[in-house]
């Protein structure tokens, strides 16, 4: 049985064209308008209602009157049926971010298409080009604020022992370690953080596992389901999916910091830690040749 948060392909393509639907493509736009579209998708990415002011990209814009407007002109109300897909293979898990802001906006009625693109072409199911002009929206934000973690309670988090909190970091082991990454002032990841990579839970056709395998993936790592979870990455992208993923398997306390990483590194007074020992290790790199 598919989970209540996805819809599967067949059941998405016996609805297209129902009044209220509103199926958002959040591929890029070459890709959306050249390579083809599920049938009445309307195109949008998480750039568009980022911080105009803000260095760290990941943070929402605080003008929630900017993003009810992008979001009325895509054709969403407040009672939509909302379906959102992408290339799961291709991206940074950028329908859990949509999904997630939606969510913290107080949008209800929310799915992601399991499998997304990559299902839906290898189904030889039908697609259009070119760009859709739905009907405006309705839409009023009424946000959720235990959906979003912000830096001044992450840093207040980690600056005691808090058994009752995860903290789960998205981004690759490397990153997680350490690894220099252009643009990011500092490497390494938040004090207590547990690694925990998004990009595992998907099978060979891009649906999502089991989620009786993703729960024992995730107890394995220590996250237990009466914590409150906190998700970042370096820019609430990878972090979001991370989230739909522990909404799905029942976690029910998750939040996003959306301005993770890039904002974290940037503030001198919010702790690091990183373990280059076990970086090199996974890198291959011995450290005595260098000395030899």
């Amino acid at each position: 049985m598919i989970h209540p948060l996805l819809i599967d392909t067949e059941s998405l393509q016996q609805q297209l064209g129902r009044p209220g639907l509103v199926i958002i493509d959040v591929r890029g736009k070459a890709a959306y308008e050249f390579g083809g579209h599920i049938p009445g998708a309307v195109h949008s990415t998480w750039h568009e209602y980022s911080d105009p002011n803000a260095v760290p990209k990941g943070l929402l814009n605080p003008d929630l009157g900017q993003i009810e407007r992008i979001l009325c002109r895509l054709g969403i109300n407040n009672d939509s049926d909302v379906v959102i897909y992408s290339n799961p293979f291709d991206n940074w898990g950028d329908e859990g971010r949509m999904f997630w802001m939606l969510e913290y906006l107080g949008h209800t009625r929310l799915r992601i298409l399991d499998g997304g693109w990559v299902k839906w072409t290898a189904e030889k199911r039908p697609f259009e080009h070119g760009p859709v002009s739905p009907a405006a929206g309705t839409f009023q934000a009424h946000p959720v604020q235990p959906l979003l973690t912000l830096k001044e309670d992450l840093k207040a988090i980690v600056r005691s022992p808090h058994p009752k909190t995860a903290i789960l970091d998205a981004r690759s082991v490397e990153e997680y370690l350490g690894k220099e990454v252009s643009g990011i002032p500092r490497p390494g990841h938040v004090p207590s953080a547990i690694h925990v990579a998004w990009n595992g839970f998907l099978n060979k056709d891009a649906t999502v596992k089991d989620p009786s395998v993703i729960k024992e993936m995730l107890q394995a790592k220590g996250v237990r389901v009466e914590q409150d979870v906190i998700c970042y990455c370096t820019g609430g992208v990878r972090s979001a999916w991370l989230y739909v993923i522990l909404k799905l398997v029942g976690y029910p306390h998750v939040s996003n910091y959306s301005g993770s990483w890039w904002e974290w590194s940037r503030d001198f007074a919010a702790p690091v830690e990183k373990d280059l020992h076990a970086l090199q290790k996974i890198l291959g790199i011995d450290p005595a040749a260098k000395h030899s």
